[in-house]
């Protein structure tokens, strides 16, 4: 598949069962592709919907109907259908997310936090370390928080964390959300160059990013996410 990520007609509700069982709808129709070396940006008002596209593409969201289908290992997954197995292997070799928030096992280390992916597609422990050391290294994390859990630190070093964890592997897809909302401006333009690099590579990325000079300067397409708002079409 030349497009590494379709998403076609995908709907999705939540039932409020605290509520008596209301259906709330969130996304309707759905329909967006990402190129290989691009970056697509979700855009709209906060509680349009964006990170449920996210959630939905990533496969913790389940999906009402439609298609996401993902290029994987020379085969097309509807990840909207595939079962555990097959969207854990997808996100193991195909499809890499850095979320809001890092989230961690307490009492390893920073750099087993970030090496953890490169580990799990088999690369040696040395070697992984070794990248997670320069990943943390790039995005001016002290070297003395290296070897410490990351639940002590702050805000913006726990995100820095996240993001050396989220762009160590080869991913053919990346989903960032809100990457460099806990970031100073030194660190954003960090990540800017990351993305910039994982564009060249031929990854293709979609993200949503609320700093206006941050989408700016990484995407190639917004995906206007109120076109898929039920709340807009019942307006």
């Amino acid at each position: 598949m030349a497009t590494p990520l379709i998403v076609s007609e995908v709907t999705k509700s939540f039932t409020m069962h605290l509520r008596g069982g209301i259906t709330l709808p969130v996304i309707n129709n759905a329909s967006f592709s990402v190129e290989a070396g691009s970056c697509a940006v979700l855009g709209g008002p906060s509680g349009i919907g964006k990170s449920s596209i996210l959630k939905m593409v990533y496969g913790n969201y389940a999906v009402d109907s439609g298609q996401i289908l993902i290029s994987h290992h020379d085969q097309i997954i509807d990840l909207a259908s595939a079962d555990p197995r097959k969207v854990l292997s997808v996100r193991r070799d195909t499809l890499g997310y850095v979320s809001q928030f890092l989230r961690a096992l307490p009492r390893i280390s920073a750099v087993d936090v970030a090496a953890e992916p490169l580990l799990a597609c088999g690369a040696s422990q040395k070697v992984a370390r070794s990248r997670a050391k320069e990943q943390l290294a790039r995005l001016n994390l002290p070297e003395a928080l290296w070897d410490l859990p990351p639940a002590t630190f702050s805000g913006g070093e726990q995100q820095r964390v996240n993001i050396a964890r989220g762009f160590i592997t080869d991913h053919p897809v990346l989903l960032l959300d809100e990457p460099t909302a806990s970031l100073d401006a030194a660190n954003r333009s960090v990540v800017i160059e990351m993305i910039c690099e994982k564009k060249q590579a031929g990854t293709a990325l979609l993200g949503i990013f609320h700093d206006e000079e941050v989408r700016n300067a990484i995407a190639d397409t917004i995906i206007d996410v109120s076109a898929f708002s039920p709340r807009k079409s019942a307006a």
